[in-house]
């Protein structure tokens, strides 16, 4: 208005009358546009235009079509039953009276959640990392400190993008290790640095999958990151069963008869994964059965896919972890090999801070750039997990000053861990028709449950899925323990089972174990 007075001042008494009446009429008229000025068209033709315009359709809706994939896409650790956990967990917050008194979270390796003290040395590096001015508090020992300078002075701030695959100063102590581990060399150029390990499993498995008739062979029972993704990825999953029977055994001539099959039904199987210590099984393979699985990679040309982010949660002396890296490079084989590693598992239990890696290893330039291409698209994973994977991977020496606090805890948190497991399953196979295998290593438990003929048939008149959930979900309402059923992770026809943690701590795996008992005994005697 301003520039239209400045005008004004300038013209005859006639046109600035006309021009203050327009002055007015845009100042006070609410319906004021461009088409009511003179020469326009004529306003009232625009309204009308207007109110026959079209209603506006919602684009993103199933009628008018969402990705069918991801539709059908499932992931039980936090499905329907969670979600229902999370209700009654909030109907308790809220002062409501209910059978229990608080909701037991079994259902996920979400070590923190359920009462895991974090590891005072990784917390403080996070710390000083993150906030540099505590690099001068007293309260950091020498060795904390001179860490997080130098991470600092190669990358200047937690709070800046790094390349594509991550921290090269990361990524060469991380190869340091593996290389100590397994005695034979690693190279940074070959390690990526992810958000978790998921992350770095969905790249992978995006650069395998080529068209819809691509499959991978995948254990069943398997942790559904790897049935999901392949759903969203419109790819084929060719599950090969493990042996419960002999204690969740990999047999070859299993996965023999799984890849004839999909092969005859025009599968391209491309690849195998192989979860060690398993999940949610909890069984450590032998260093022969590996041998076994790598002759098996050659033969039938399969990219080998080793998840091996429980390492460090090994509860058996007589089958200490040994990675797929290390006997691909003992037999010399020329087998493509990718890795998984992080640090949501093991003492470390960082689920938050998303940080993992994997390495390749035998594979071709094009393969490992354009995995690069893909962790590009992203940016990078966030520094912090960065951070966290190289404090993992390199934990304080003998001589460092942070060593005895690191070495009280995480040896109190392994021992726990390899108490509770034996104690819950104890507990689970004292119960009348449950048999549960022993865990080796990781942090489940996968107990087979005989659920009545009654209850296989209530579960249909309820249109769940499978007997288990049904299982599971009465288990939930009436103890408010959520564990998962089995069918979420798959398991062979006629049989059914609910896979477990024992993360919470000793005082609630009691809990657990006598809340399942007693809820046990009434399922069975109400479908009796």
């Amino acid at each position: 208005m301003a520039s239209l007075r400045s005008f004004m001042f300038h013209t005859t008494p006639a046109l600035t009358r006309q021009l203050s009446a327009m002055s007015s009429s845009i100042r006070f008229n609410p319906m004021f546009h461009r088409d009511s000025v003179p020469g326009n068209r004529d306003s009232s033709s625009s309204a009308t235009s207007a109110q026959q315009a079209p209603e506006y359709a919602k684009v993103l809706r199933t009628e008018t079509g969402l990705n069918k994939a991801l539709q059908d896409m499932q992931y039980a650790v936090r499905g329907e039953l969670v979600l229902r956990a999370h209700k009654l967990s909030h109907r308790l917050e809220n002062g409501e009276k209910l059978p229990f008194s608080e909701v037991t979270y079994c259902n996920i390796g979400n070590p923190q959640s359920v009462g895991q003290n974090p590891v005072s040395f990784l917390r403080q590096s996070i710390a000083a990392v993150a906030y540099p001015s505590l690099l001068e508090s007293e309260h950091f020992s020498s060795d904390i400190i001179k860490r997080a300078e130098t991470f600092l002075e190669r990358c200047k701030s937690v709070g800046a993008y790094s390349e594509s695959k991550g921290v090269d100063f990361v990524r060469k102590r991380v190869a340091k290790a593996i290389e100590e581990r397994d005695g034979y060399a690693s190279d940074p150029d070959l390690i990526f640095l992810s958000n978790g390990a998921s992350d770095a499993v969905k790249s992978i498995l995006q650069i395998t999958i080529r068209h819809s008739e691509d499959g991978v062979l995948i254990p069943i029972p398997q942790y559904p990151l790897y049935s999901a993704t392949l759903t969203a990825l419109s790819g084929r999953q060719v599950g090969y069963y493990l042996d419960e029977e002999h204690g969740w055994a990999l047999s070859i001539d299993e996965l023999k008869k799984s890849l004839n099959e999909a092969r005859k039904q025009g599968t391209q199987v491309r690849a195998i994964v192989v979860i060690n210590p398993g999940n949610p099984t909890g069984q450590v393979l032998s260093e022969e059965n590996m041998k076994d699985i790598i002759s098996f990679c050659e033969a039938e040309n399969l990219v080998l896919m080793a998840d091996e982010v429980y390492q460090n949660n090994v509860y058996v002396e007589n089958k200490p972890f040994v990675s797929f890296k290390k006997v691909v490079c003992d037999m010399q084989s020329s087998v493509e090999l990718a890795s998984f590693h992080s640090i949501s598992k093991g003492v470390i239990g960082e689920c938050g801070l998303r940080g993992g890696y994997v390495e390749l290893y035998n594979t071709e330039h094009e393969m490992n750039e354009l995995l690069n291409k893909v962790c590009s698209i992203s940016l990078c994973s966030n520094l912090i997990g960065q951070y966290a994977v190289d404090l993992m991977m390199t934990p304080p020496k003998e001589d460092e000053e942070s060593f005895a606090l690191y070495k009280k805890e995480t040896d109190g948190i392994y021992n726990d861990l390899r108490i509770k497991a034996q104690k819950l399953c104890e507990g689970l196979n004292s119960l009348e028709g449950v048999t549960c295998n022993d865990s080796e290593g990781a942090m489940y438990l996968f107990p087979q449950i005989r659920i009545p003929r009654k209850a296989i048939e209530e579960a249909k008149n309820r249109g769940y899925t499978c007997a288990d959930v049904l299982y599971c979900m009465e288990l939930l309402e009436e103890t408010g323990i959520c564990v998962v059923p089995g069918s979420g992770f798959g398991q062979r026809e006629g049989t059914y089972h609910f896979r477990t943690t024992f993360l919470p701590t000793r005082e609630k795996i009691d809990h657990v174990v006598e809340g399942i008992r007693t809820f046990h005994d009434r399922f069975l005697r109400r479908y009796s």
